[in-house]
């Protein structure tokens, strides 16, 4: 076996795996059949997708496109090995994405890949990002965006879409007075999604507009906030600050408190010990 499939996050009706693949030129290309929507951002290497919708070469920063059901085949014939983040999707998820996507009037991709767009690279290093830093709460609404940006592009949809309505502003509210009241607990985006009487994708794609960021990055900074508060006006632990923030474990919460504050907690608070 050539590649290997490690799998970073998944909920119901989606997935996402960091596939390493080792074959060389002179390995037969591989066949397979999409069992899902795929839509794999290629991270690493170089190899030649074949599908039903056509033949491509797939780089870092592209897109590969998958519909499912569909036999695919892929070959390494001009360099070895590559890297993938590869995001799947039920028939149904996918569904319901397209039918809110403003535009957007077929669940099939009609091309093998998107080539690297400058409009997708923030999104596609955000995702590099996650795999990373072992980020796996990111992915759902990663794995939200990136469907969505897929099916837009491939659909010829390039306008934002209206500003968000009254109604929306309203839901956005509510959930960011939910977000701020309990960040500490369990927040999911379905669970935030239902409680405001939208689907998933239409909440997220409103959230951004109306907070500046999705509902995990102000979740997560909500969080580092009250963290970094509680380590210049404290003496606690940090492990304690760390889990009544909301941080299931010490060594994530040092990993996104580094990543977001640009220095580990505890440099954090020495630096700043001299101010109490």
């Amino acid at each position: 076996m050539t590649a290997t499939a490690n799998i970073l996050a998944s909920g119901p009706g989606w997935q996402v795996a960091d596939v390493i693949c080792t074959a060389s030129a002179g390995d037969r290309p591989f066949e397979e059949t999409h069992r899902d929507f795929c839509v794999a951002a290629v991270t690493s290497g170089t190899f030649r997708y074949r599908a039903q919708q056509g033949t491509a070469m797939l780089a870092p920063g592209s897109l590969l496109l998958g519909n499912s059901g569909t036999c695919y085949e892929c070959g390494h014939e001009h360099g070895g090995g590559d890297r993938c983040l590869s995001f799947h999707f039920g028939p149904a998820y996918m569904d319901r994405i397209v039918a809110d996507v403003p535009g957007a009037r077929t669940l099939t991709f009609t091309a093998p890949r998107l080539p690297p767009l400058p409009a997708l690279a923030p999104l596609l290093a955000e995702a590099e990002a996650a795999r990373d830093m072992a980020d796996a709460d990111a992915f759902e609404e990663l794995a939200l965006r990136i469907a969505g940006a897929a099916v837009a592009t491939i659909s010829g949809v390039t306008h934002a879409g209206r500003d968000p309505s009254r109604r929306d502003q309203k839901r956005i509210a509510q959930a960011v007075r939910r977000i701020e009241l309990d960040a500490d607990g369990p927040i999911t985006l379905p669970a935030l999604a239902d409680e405001t009487s939208t689907s998933p994708y239409h909440f997220l794609r409103t959230f951004r507009q109306v907070a500046g960021m999705t509902p995990y990055q102000y979740l997560l900074r909500t969080r580092l906030h009250r963290a970094a508060v509680r380590l210049h006006t404290s003496n606690d632990a940090i492990s304690a600050i760390a889990f009544e923030a909301g941080f299931n474990d010490l060594s994530t919460f040092n990993r996104r408190f580094r990543w977001v504050m640009g220095e580990a907690p505890g440099r954090y608070r020495a630096k700043r010990a001299g101010g109490r």
